[in-house]
């Protein structure tokens, strides 16, 4: 079975700091580099490089940093026949600073992510009678998402939802909509209303999402673990300990070790060990696509650990 990612694709420009600036604040950083990137395409090559026939539909612009996003995707094994040229705009870019503990500030400049319309979920619905899951992120527009879900959930296939940027207005359809919701404990606080800091307040947000329609509710919790309720359950997976050096790309990682442990027909709480120890991993390197693990580095790392990868 195949994956696919609809969503963000973006060049990532990374400054180093010792700290994170406040504002109004001019900081000396240390080193500087550029990545590929995007939610939607960090999430891809995740999921590749994990071994899953993945197809990448979003867009890029025609410029320079356009073909080195294609040329990224499909390096790790990305189909990207569905990423659409857009000449009328830039490409994504993503502005990031990560300080010396590996925490991050991101300004996303969307680009041609911000044109993302009913022509690219087209183009999704010819690939979902081979899919398994759909992974769904915030950095194209909300309509595109709503009508890839609908499309996605008709045909059957399972929706993974990373609500990552938050946003203020999602659409209560889009709840019922999402099998898998997978927000960080910073994006679950803003999506329900009060502070979520640790394991119990996890999975109040968690119970409020389900409420809202969201089938299975994953909060991560970073360092602390990851909070998981379905319909039968609610459960608790502690955190792979790691020597962390920059959380940018770690949740998309998560996403991606999930998915890949669905498409080989795993249980679902097998598939959270995945993502819990695809975001370890992940936060262990800088940048974001350039951080993610191949399969043969993430087998080894779950067996060391007593974890079966399938």
């Amino acid at each position: 079975m195949t994956l696919i990612v609809f969503g963000s694709i973006n060049i990532d420009l990374v400054a180093t700091a010792p700290r994170l600036p406040v504002a109004g604040e001019t900081l000396l950083g240390g080193d500087f580099f550029k990545a590929p990137g995007g939610k939607g395409a960090n999430q891809a090559v995740a999921s590749a490089r994990l071994g899953v026939p993945t197809y990448m539909v979003g867009r890029i612009g025609a410029d320079s940093f356009g073909a080195e996003l294609v040329h990224s995707l499909q390096e790790s094994g990305v189909q990207t026949d569905n990423v659409f040229v857009d000449e009328s705009v830039s490409s994504g870019v993503a502005m990031i600073t990560v300080d010396v503990r590996g925490e991050n500030q991101i300004i996303v400049i969307p680009g041609a992510n911000g044109r993302v319309n009913q022509q690219d979920v087209e183009r999704l619905s010819r690939l979902l009678p081979e899919a398994r899951a759909l992974l769904l992120q915030f950095e194209i527009p909300m309509s595109a998402v709503v009508a890839a879900a609908k499309v996605a959930t008709e045909a059957g296939v399972t929706v993974i939802l990373d609500p990552a940027p938050v946003q203020k207005d999602v659409p209560n359809e889009l709840y019922s909509l999402v099998d898998i919701m997978t927000p960080n404990e910073v994006e679950a606080g803003q999506l329900v209303g009060f502070p979520v800091d640790g394991e119990e307040s996890a999975k109040k947000a968690a119970e409020v999402l389900q409420q809202r329609g969201v089938k299975n509710a994953i909060v991560k919790l970073g360092a602390k673990g990851v909070v998981c309720a379905t319909t039968k359950e609610t459960f608790f997976i502690p955190a792979f300990p790691v020597h962390t050096v920059d959380t940018t790309a770690a949740g998309d990682a998560f996403n991606s070790g999930l998915a890949a442990a669905l498409c080989e027909e795993l249980p679902l709480r097998q598939a959270v060990v995945w993502g819990a120890a695809a975001g370890a991993m992940a936060a262990t390197k800088s940048g974001a696509q350039p951080s993610l693990p191949d399969r043969l580095t993430f087998d080894t790392f779950v067996r060391e650990r007593g974890v079966v990868s399938g």
